[in-house]
């Protein structure tokens, strides 16, 4: 499947409330309000472990970060303090969980996402795709992405390259907007070690449950973006974003990472779910 020109039919509803929001949030200023508000810019810092058999090898770290959202209600600030964070965290892989962009794939918002993901000196970059980004143009994310340095897969695994080569990365398709086939990513692995998972949505678990593998990262939920102490007032669309709304889970005896996202969508404020970035030791 390719990874890039598949621009998916977008739901005639949210057609229409992007070309609503498109008008509405022109010149960006909702996320220059909600930057003024203090805190806006703070990102929180999860840590996992994943243990290797192979100890002799050398330890490596790996970045996640998922749903960018670049756009209207997200402020660059925010955005610059998450990739600074990962800079110096020095990671040896950045893996990216789709949903980069938010409403239109404009040149300007390109740019800003090139040199976010450039601005990375990672050996690896390994990205898949979200739903916003098969809804927009699709190709020039791609196009970014891979100028940028990054691999794009599309239901596709890729070996970490030496001195990491016992650990593999499955990238799924959005399990929502695209097609996500996890039995033809995992034909692709070869008796790894370590398999990572890398999926925009928990929903991919569906998929994934049948195969193993070690750890399973995705973002999607944003934590249910306006939460409360309680718990999540809403959720997007997918059967598994309940039942796992942000951060970590077991599934099988393996460990499964739900991020909460960096950017805004509908509304560039958050409540109760902060946004955060992954680093993993290996």
């Amino acid at each position: 499947m390719p990874a890039a020109g598949r621009r998916a039919r977008i739901p005639a509803r949210r057609r229409v409330l992007e070309s609503v929001l498109n008008v509405a949030y022109h010149g960006d200023w909702p996320a220059r309000l909600w930057h003024r508000v203090a805190g806006t810019a703070a990102v929180s810092v999860s840590r996992h472990r994943l243990a290797r058999p192979q100890r002799s090898t050398r330890p490596g770290r790996l970045a996640f970060i998922s749903d960018l959202h670049i756009g209207p209600t997200t402020p660059l600030p925010l955005l610059d303090r998450a990739f600074d964070i990962i800079r110096r965290a020095e990671p040896d892989v950045l893996l990216l969980g789709g949903d980069y962009i938010f409403l239109e794939a404009t040149p300007a918002r390109l740019d800003v996402l090139w040199r976010l993901v450039s601005s990375v000196s990672a050996p690896a970059k390994i990205a898949v795709l979200g739903n916003h980004d098969l809804w927009t143009d699709d190709r020039a994310i791609v196009e970014t992405l891979t100028d940028a340095g990054a691999t794009v897969l599309v239901n596709q695994a890729v070996t970490l390259p030496d001195p990491w080569h016992d650990v593999v990365v499955v990238g799924l398709d959005d399990p929502w907007t695209g097609r996500c086939d996890a039995a033809a990513a995992f034909a692709q692995t070869n008796g790894e070690a370590v398999r990572i998972v890398l999926c925009h949505g928990p929903d991919g678990l569906h998929s994934s449950a049948a195969f193993d593998f070690n750890l399973f990262l995705c973002g999607h939920t944003h934590g249910g973006h306006v939460a409360t102490p309680w718990g999540p007032l809403f959720m997007p669309a997918g059967n598994l974003c309940r039942q796992y709304p942000g951060g970590f889970a077991r599934l099988n005896g393996a460990d499964v990472y739900v991020s909460r996202g960096i950017g805004g969508v509908e509304v560039p404020f958050r409540t109760w779910a902060p946004p955060d970035v992954l680093l993993i030791d290996i």
